[in-house]
Formats: C-alpha cells, sequence, structure tokens
C-alpha cells in the first residue's frame, strides 16, 4: 500500500507525500474528515519522485496553496515530472505532473512551521533523491520521535546494477543511509510502503486494542534498515552471479 502523513502543527498542516494522481481526492476528503480544510496544509514533503509518490502533488500543492519540499536531486525531478537516468527504475518509471513550487533542503536541514521542527534526514539508494523526515510528536508531557522513512527497496530495471561502476555513488549512498538510520533518534517508524517496515502489523494490533501503542518501537528503524540492507546484499550477488 501506499502511505501519507499529516502533522498539525500550532501554525497549519504539513502534509508527507502525495500517492497517485487519483488518490488526491481522497486524501483531500480525509483531512476533511478530521476538521482541517485543504488550505491549512502549508507544506508537502516528499520522500522520493516517483510517481506513485509524487503524482498527486502537483494537484495538492495546486488546491492548498502549499509550497511541496524535496532533496535537491529530487525538486529537479519533481519540476520536470520524470525521472533521470539515474534513476535505478528509470526505464520502468511512468510520467507524473510536473510540481511548479518545489523548496530544496539539504541534509539535516530544518523546516519550521508553529510549534514544531521537521529535519531532513537523506536516505538515497531506493532513488538518489529519497528522503525520510523526522520530528517531535506529543500528547501532554509524552513525546516521541517520529520518522517518516522513505522506500528502501533496491529495485532496478532494465539494464540499471547498482555494482556497475557508474552507479557507486549511489551504492555508497545506500550504504551511508543504512548506518545513518540506525543511528537516528527514532521512536515511532512510519513509511511510505507501510509493509515495507511492518507498520501493517502494527497497524493490525493497534486496531486490535494492544497496549502499549505498537507503533512505539525503538528498534524500528534499525529493523528497518537491517531488512532492507540485507536486500541488497542479496542484489548485489545475483549481480555478480548474472542472475539479474
Amino acid at each position: 500500500g501506499l502511505d501519507v502523513a499529516l502533522i498539525s502543527t500550532s501554525d497549519g498542516l504539513v502534509l508527507i507525500d502525495g500517492a497517485l494522481p487519483q488518490a488526491v481526492a481522497a486524501i483531500e476528503d480525509n483531512i476533511r474528515r478530521l476538521g482541517f480544510r485543504i488550505e491549512d496544509v502549508k507544506y508537502i514533503l516528499s520522500t522520493e519522485p516517483h510517481y506513485d509518490h509524487a503524482g498527486g502533488l502537483a494537484a495538492l500543492a495546486r488546491d492548498s496553496g502549499a509550497t511541496v519540499i524535496a532533496s535537491p536531486a529530487a525538486a529537479a525531478v519533481l519540476r520536470r515530472g520524470r525521472s533521470g537516468a539515474d534513476d535505478p527504475q528509470a526505464s520502468s518509471l511512468a510520467a507524473f505532473p510536473p510540481v511548479e513550487r518545489v523548496r530544496a533542503l539539504q541534509d539535516g536541514q530544518v523546516l519550521r512551521l508553529g510549534d514544531v521542527e521537521i529535519t531532513a534526514r537523506a536516505t538515497p539508494g531506493h532513488t538518489p533523491g529519497s528522503m525520510s523526515w523526522s520530528w517531535r510528536s506529543c500528547e501532554a508531557a509524552d513525546c516521541r520521535t517520529v520518522v517518516f522513512g522513505s522506500s528502501l527497496n533496491p529495485i532496478t530495471s532494465g539494464s540499471y546494477r547498482y555494482s556497475d561502476p557508474a552507479n557507486r555513488a549511489l551504492l555508497d549512498g545506500f550504504r551511508r543511509t543504512f548506518v545513518s538510520l540506525r543511528a537516528m533518534p527514532c521512536d515511532i517508524l512510519l513509511s511510505a510502503h507501510m509493509e515495507q517496515s511492518g507498520g501493517d502489523v502494527r497497524l493490525a494490533r493497534l486496531r486490535q486494542g494492544v497496549q502499549p501503542n505498537p507503533f512505539i518501537d525503538p528498534t524500528a528503524c534499525r529493523a528497518y534498515a537491517d531488512k532492507h540492507e540485507a536486500l541488497l546484499d542479496r542484489r548485489l550477488e545475483r549481480e555478480r552471479n548474472g542472475a539479474d
């Protein structure tokens, strides 16, 4: 599945990701059901410039007046509406509506809105411009660090190989991503694809009334990194053996 997140601050809303173009109406309807207006959305954060996560960004930005925020590499793709040849899935990716108003944030930069500070966390690998986002969320005096993690799946298409010397920079970036995620403060992990981080299991347990909240898991980011680094290692092994 595809996931988006909504952060409520004292000065408006921050939306993370835009899903597919056909999901825009449902996203906007859900925002209204929570008691907000679409115009309350001030920023839309992008985890990756693929059509399944960025396809709805242009319409959501148009309807809300929000500014889209992404990594520098992703911002360039969002403005074009199509990935470049450096994307591991470039040969199979669909185009999406270009986003006009995009602001780039570097790794470690902080976006402030009202009483919330959101930190950009560069997590390249699945795409060159993948970005995760972290912030503190409080209920009364109980505060937790939330991470919305970008996809880490080392999937490729066509002739792309992570092991190709021409792609060494992205492979090295992928390794740094895993190190960064393991070290990152992380009480609650959300992800662009819930099932890739175990979020689907946590949600099912939450709906069953399991306590304490199953989403509170300080080991989740480390497990997310471990799982996908193992997948990357297996892919590299297949590439060395000529299986991919």
